[in-house]
């Protein structure tokens, strides 16, 4: 980790790997993760009112509140596809999708651990725009005990699959 993230969290007094700080770069609107342009820096701060350290430690509330609101989780969650991966790259890693999968939905999406063991034994490699964003609605919207799955759904062949596997999983495990 470089110096300067270290110091910018001690100084907020919030760990990097916390969701807030995601939340403030989504907020400054940053293109690269770790990093802020001096513009995003003075456009975000600006427009949250923060002139200083203590103004903006007294702002974390507000910026863990908004992953609260529906609307506002989407929109932060869709920022953390293109905010993560590498610009190089269309599709994000999946070593990052996981951890960027943890750090929103870990909480969340009781399914999450099993999906996480679903796509470290999967064929997939990358995690993709679209996938991506289904990956939350299905988190939304599907039952834990998938009941309200539609097979003839529009989902990404990605959930398909993982509904596959997972009824085959549970199927094995009430066998045992």
């Amino acid at each position: 980790m470089k110096k300067s993230k270290l110091v910018f969290s001690n100084h907020v007094g919030v760990e990097p790997e916390n969701v807030v700080m995601l939340v403030l770069a989504y907020k400054m609107q940053a293109r690269k993760m770790g990093f802020f342009t001096k513009d995003e820096w003075l456009k975000g701060l600006g427009e949250m009112q923060c002139d200083s350290v203590q103004k903006l430690q007294c702002r974390l509330d507000f910026l863990r509140c908004l992953l609260n609101d529906p609307y506002q989780f989407k929109a932060i969650y869709r920022y953390a596809y293109d905010f993560a991966r590498d610009k190089d790259q269309r599709s994000m890693d999946m070593e990052t999708a996981e951890a960027m999968l943890l750090l929103l939905l870990g909480e969340h999406w009781p399914l999450l651990r099993q999906f996480s063991q679903f796509l470290d034994q999967s064929k997939y490699k990358v995690i993709n725009k679209d996938q991506w964003c289904n990956i939350l609605e299905f988190s939304r919207t599907i039952y834990n005990d998938l009941s309200n799955y539609d097979v003839d759904g529009a989902w990404p062949v990605m959930l398909d699959e993982f509904v596959e596997w997972l009824k085959a999983e549970r199927a094995k495990n009430d066998i045992s």
